[in-house]
């Protein structure tokens, strides 16, 4: 379900890029809200959805922008929000850009736990996808698996000689906070003279940020950023700049992670399904995330199709009846494939005693509800249906991916695997529920006509 948070949260700080002094206030929104910032010091169209579509630059942070209004490195807020499942908030700043506090987003997601969640009467939105598929930009790439749940791994390699290559993963959401959040931000040493020339890190510091030296360096020779330098400091050693501790050995994969996860939560929708990302950034994180909902976008436009058989059309063709008929709807059906509909709702009579408090649908039900709407593949064959009957011959090459629990759609997809000779029927067989094979098989029947007595 979609959620709030319970009490207004507050918390202050200074912009990374900006530098300017910034407050931010966490207020409740109601239902289908969704996450909008609202800029404060502004007086009129001060409003900022925080969505996909709105990212207007990915170079070093986040930064949203409607119609003139901008607000700068959301990536670290926006993460929280999204870990904890937040969907409906209401974030007042004072200023253009969220502040970075200590570097990571501990401190914020800290705030949102204690003022506590309170759970809504709408449903989340969902974004799966059942195929693979990967986008890439230089040598930046992000893969996408279809699963279940929400796992993300992130593998970085600068080819640098104090930062070695890192691979961090989150199998779950809810480790985020002991796992990811307190990673900090990070960059090189050479990297900052040009990032202060493009007007940017004016409130970056040694508090709020790891920063790698690749070599010994003179501070002399630093230029502008000396200026940045405590007066003491002649001579910068190589690794670690003031030799911070890092809190985990591979705590800047684990910040990507957490910019990942930020820049993914644009979506707005609930993700299933297993990523990869080799050297992400907000740029390759903003691509993928617009990739993912167009793919769903144009899934939702073609997902129900009007069936073109429901159970009474079924039933003149297979000679099933209850409580062994499998298959509720054909929606698509050609020489050479169909697709049928299974309703799993919860009073079907098998869950009460498989298993008892885990109901869990039998595979032998699922491969017979496959079988169903394959015999109406292979009775589409004949012109007189009503008086054949299909037999199995063979089941082979079965997987059983995923449960199936009550209240799903399972979506059978059948497709001849060599055209149908003497009535034998082969054919490869897929169930889906949400986008997500659960059941794989490779089925082979008989069609045969009945005995006139």
């Amino acid at each position: 379900m979609q959620k709030t948070i319970k009490n207004i949260t507050e918390f202050q700080g200074v912009g990374l890029h900006t530098g300017k002094k910034v407050s931010v206030k966490l207020i409740p929104a109601e239902d289908d809200f969704g996450i909008i910032f609202k800029r404060v010091d502004l007086k009129n169209n001060n409003l900022i959805p925080a969505t996909i579509e709105n990212v207007f630059s990915t170079e070093r942070r986040t930064v949203l922008k409607y119609k003139k209004v901008k607000i700068e490195t959301v990536e670290h807020l926006m993460a929280s929000i999204y870990a904890l499942s937040i969907t409906n908030l209401l974030i007042e700043v004072d200023g253009p850009e969220i502040p970075i506090l200590d570097g990571s987003a501990k401190l914020i997601i800290e705030k949102l736990q204690q003022t506590g969640l309170r759970n809504q009467n709408a449903q989340q939105k969902e974004i799966s996808w059942s195929n693979y598929f990967k986008v890439e930009d230089g040598d930046s790439k992000i893969e996408f698996f279809p699963s279940s749940d929400l796992d993300i791994t992130v593998k970085i390699d600068y080819e640098s000689s104090v930062l070695n290559p890192q691979i961090a993963r989150l199998k779950k959401l809810q480790d985020f906070n002991s796992k990811i959040a307190p990673s900090r931000t990070f960059c090189f040493l050479h990297e900052l003279s040009h990032l202060l020339n493009k007007n940017l890190i004016k409130g970056g510091n040694i508090e709020n940020s790891i920063v790698f030296v690749e070599e010994k360096t003179k501070a002399d020779d630093l230029g502008k950023l000396k200026m940045h330098l405590s007066k003491e400091v002649k001579i910068i050693e190589k690794g670690i700049l003031n030799n911070k501790n890092l809190y985990f050995k591979n705590e800047q994969a684990r910040h990507k992670l957490l910019d990942l996860i930020g820049d993914l939560s644009l979506s707005g929708c609930l993700i299933k399904g297993k990523i990869v990302a080799t050297k992400p950034g907000h740029k390759i994180n903003t691509i993928f995330t617009k990739k993912l909902i167009s793919l769903n976008v144009n899934k939702m436009k073609t997902k129900k199709p009007k069936p073109l058989m429901k159970i009474n059309e079924i039933k003149k063709i297979l000679p099933h009846r209850e409580p062994f008929l499998f298959i509720d709807e054909i929606i698509e059906i050609s020489d050479e494939s169909v697709t049928g509909l299974k309703y799993v709702k919860s009073d079907e009579y098998y869950f009460k005693g498989h298993f008892p408090g885990a109901p869990v649908m039998p595979g032998v039900l699922q491969i017979e509800a496959m079988a169903q709407t394959g015999g109406i593949l292979a009775l589409n064959s004949v012109e007189d249906p009503e008086n054949y009957l299909t037999y199995f011959m063979k089941i082979d090459k079965v997987k059983f991916k995923q449960k199936v629990e009550p209240d799903c759609t399972l979506i059978f997809k059948l497709k001849l695997l060599s055209p149908i000779r003497r009535g034998i029927c082969h054919m490869e067989a897929k169930a889906y529920v949400d986008d997500v094979i659960v059941t794989e098989a490779e089925l082979m029947a008989k069609i045969v006509k009945e005995k006139n007595e």
